[in-house]
């Protein structure tokens, strides 16, 4: 009886979510976004009844399908895998099941067959290997030394303190240290030997004696075991046709040698136990300055040996710098660009390795030795150049590229490619502001990237946003960028919204949650509510959101009405506004007076453009025009509308004349475009605001010219492709295949569902 209203209850619960996902919400408005998290806590609690979950998801998902429900599978599929991740033991024929359906989304369209295709790679090796994708997610997230499984991952939380108050950072940061207090390595370590054993015997399992064992053993101890139980499990996921039995035997015999003498508990083993999913290795980040971002990246994935003093890790950052320096500076004068190289070419500056596997055979051998002539390094030939691109760009990759011949008679070896064990996941906390800090932090990351490649080859970076919109913006902002409303200042959230309904209900509800209950007074429920939620949340963000909305990057080139200023470039990403400014002289103010008196408020502005038409074809237009102001909004008020693409709205003054004299009216000009040139015939200057952020604001601008960004390794090699072939106009060899646009990628649960 207790089983059937424990079944009732769980399957309440999934419908109620079911229902918040087509509009119906919650009588109460504060349960938005707390459903899910409710569910799997109801589970953790109680961890036996992880398999009554996953069963009713199963029918769930089942019955959506044959409705053609689709926009229930994304949701029902990501709550069912986190309830298996985090469950401490599944029955085979369930884990089939979900296998079964994974396979069926393979026949729709994306993003449902790309998130099945996914999962169903996860559950096959789960159903070999039992407790698997748990095992990997701690040993990544916390960044355990495992050679079977050498990744790593890190949440780096990125905040701006101009935009959100110093009560929410405390609040964050106060979360993000009690959250480290209960995950010290051995503690991780543990949880994953006992999570591993109770995976593969279920209730046989005798979870309190590994306890109680674990708990008395000295930490070498529990790294011995740790690294026994990993290869085990690695060993057998890795092998095509390994056998389940032998793996549990193996397991089996590890169990008995954990416990070894510890005296058998004498309560029942027939219940199920909990082993806590700890939370990911977040750290905190107040963003305080441009190259921040590249800075942690940096010492994320610098080798410990390597970053154990501080000075020196500095010494090494401030050398990056300057050779970026002397790069700009030399890119300035002509087409430039820079390669780190790591080979001084000093014979005895040679790796331990490469020397240990070469015995001098002979006399001769031994004189080529000092065959290496000193000091001039060997200009890169254009397909090692191509190999770096490659890397930059994600393309399809070449034959390898082989190392330079060091010796006479010597044969030489391919390079080992870089592998990338680093995955950093950067969440960012704001509004689109924050966001167009992190489109121009991108690019200059990528421009770095193309320069010097450092990060890319050994690095996997993904971009996650929440939302978060204080009580009122401040006077500043309002008066250098006036539309900065709550909803003005999520666009790029609520398309992510309107795209993926997941989001909208998990992340979205955040945007007002977090600024109440940063300001709510101290107590225990307080503690409990900020710990436990806000945490879990962000957690099951950066696990499960893995299907990337990509954003076109736009570059922008201004220019002002000192002809000795020089012209500014950059980019945004949402949104760019021009307004009018108060005259700078008396002079000017009387010809302001004057012209508006004659023509009417405004500015007389030359617009060319070129115009999007459904076929494709570039189709330039010019025209003139009196506007008091015009906004490009690069994020569509609809989902199903193109992201690459400038919607321009200008305020146009129309002049009329009638009996009674001269009139004015504003009409609004709409055009859609990918490349757009603004200027003043009348040399009269204006203000131009980007992404909203007054810190962003230039003033006596004559002229502007906005166009997709270019991704600057496309850039590199276009130059070089050039100038082998003056007269090829278009896209030729391996141009011709490489991403030309700068696009900046945000995770969300499901993309775009069309």
């Amino acid at each position: 009886m207790e089983s059937t209203e424990v079944e009732s209850d769980i399957l309440r619960r999934v419908r109620t979510l079911l229902r918040e996902l087509d509009g119906h919400h919650p009588a109460f408005q504060c349960d938005r976004g707390m459903l899910r998290w409710t569910l799997h806590k109801k589970i953790d609690q109680n961890p036996s009844n992880s398999s009554i979950l996953v069963r009713i998801l199963v029918k769930e998902l089942e019955r959506a399908e044959r409705g053609d429900y689709r926009h229930y599978i994304i949701p029902l599929l990501h709550t069912l895998m986190y309830a298996l991740i985090k469950a401490p033991c599944i029955p085979e024929d369930l884990c089939s099941r979900v296998y079964d359906f994974c396979k069926k989304l393979l026949t729709l369209p994306k993003p449902f067959c790309t998130i099945g295709l996914d999962y169903a790679v996860r559950l096959k090796m789960e159903r070999t290997t039992p407790g698997m994708l748990y095992q990997r997610m701690v040993i990544s997230e916390q960044s355990l030394k495992s050679d079977p499984y050498p990744y790593q991952e890190k949440v780096f939380i990125f905040a701006d303190p101009e935009l959100l108050s110093e009560a929410i950072c405390n609040a964050l940061v106060t979360d993000m240290e009690a959250a480290r207090v209960f995950q010290s390595p051995q503690v991780c370590m543990s949880y994953v030997i006992i999570h591993a054993m109770q995976a593969v015997l279920g209730e046989g399992c005798d979870v309190n004696g590994l306890k109680g064992s674990l708990q008395d053993m000295p930490t070498s101890d529990i790294e011995h075991w740790f690294r026994q139980v990993v290869a085990a499990v690695e060993c057998t996921g890795k092998e095509g046709s390994a056998d389940r039995s032998q793996h549990v035997a193996r397991l089996e015999e590890i169990y008995h040698a954990v416990l070894g003498a510890v005296p058998a508990d004498d309560a029942p083993l027939g219940k199920l136990q909990g082993i806590p999913l700890p939370n990911p290795n977040i750290s905190f980040h107040l963003w305080t300055e441009d190259d921040q971002l590249w800075k942690e990246l940096v010492l994320f994935i610098r080798p410990p040996s390597q970053s154990c003093e501080s000075d020196a890790l500095s010494q090494d950052l401030d050398n990056f710098e300057i050779q970026d320096i002397i790069s700009d500076c030399e890119c300035c004068k002509q087409t430039r660009f820079s390669v780190l190289s790591t080979d001084s070419g000093i014979e005895r500056d040679l790796p331990a390795a490469a020397e240990e596997s070469i015995a001098p055979c002979s006399t001769e051998t031994e004189q080529s030795r000092l065959q290496r002539k000193g000091g001039i390094k060997k200009k890169s030939t254009l397909l090692e150049s191509v190999a770096f691109l490659q890397a930059g760009c994600n393309s399809p990759g070449v034959k390898q590229v082989m190392k330079p011949q060091r010796r006479p008679g010597i044969t030489p070896e391919p390079a080992a490619p870089l592998q990338r064990l680093h995955t950093a996941r950067i969440v960012l906390l704001g509004d689109d502001r924050i966001l167009g800090r992190l489109a121009q932090a991108y690019h200059s990351l990528r421009k770095r990237e193309t320069r010097r490649v450092f990060l890319t080859p050994r690095l996997n970076l993904q971009f996650y946003y929440i939302p978060v919109v204080m009580g009122q913006p401040n006077t500043l902002a309002v008066a250098n960028c006036p539309a900065t409303g709550r909803e003005e200042l999520c666009e790029v959230a609520g398309y992510l919204g309107r795209a993926d309904p997941w989001y909208e209900s998990n992340i979205n509800t955040l945007c007002h949650m977090i600024p109440k209950l940063a300001t709510m007074p101290s107590s225990p429920s307080k503690h409990l509510v900020t710990d436990l939620f806000l945490t879990d949340v962000i957690a099951y963000y950066v696990r499960m959101g893995i299907q990337p909305v990509c954003f076109q990057v736009y570059a922008v080139k201004i220019f002002f009405n000192d002809p000795a200023q020089e012209p500014a470039e950059d980019v945004f990403l949402t949104e760019l506004r021009t307004s009018m400014q108060d005259s700078i002289s008396q002079r000017e103010l009387a010809m302001s007076k004057k012209k508006t008196t004659l023509d009417g408020p405004g500015i007389d502005l030359t617009v060319m453009y070129r115009k999007v038409v459904v076929s494709d074809r570039a189709k330039e237009v010019a025209i003139s025009l009196r506007s008091t102001g015009l906004v490009m909004k690069a994020i569509p008020a609809d989902e199903a509308e193109d992201l690459l693409c400038l919607n321009v709205n200008i305020t146009e003054i129309i002049k009329s004349n009638n009996l009674s004299g001269r009139s004015f009216s504003a009409a609004a000009n709409r055009l859609k475009t990918d490349n757009i040139k603004i200027r003043s015939t009348e040399q009269r200057p204006f203000m131009l605001c980007l992404d909203k952020d007054s810190r962003r604001a230039y003033r006596n601008v004559i002229s502007v010219e906005a166009s997709p960004c270019l991704e600057p390794s496309y850039c590199l090699q276009k130059t070089r492709t050039m100038k082998s072939n003056l007269h090829e106009a278009e896209d030729v060899g391996l141009v011709k295949y490489m991403p030309k646009s700068l696009l900046l990628p945000i995770n969300t649960f499901a993309g775009i569902i069309q």
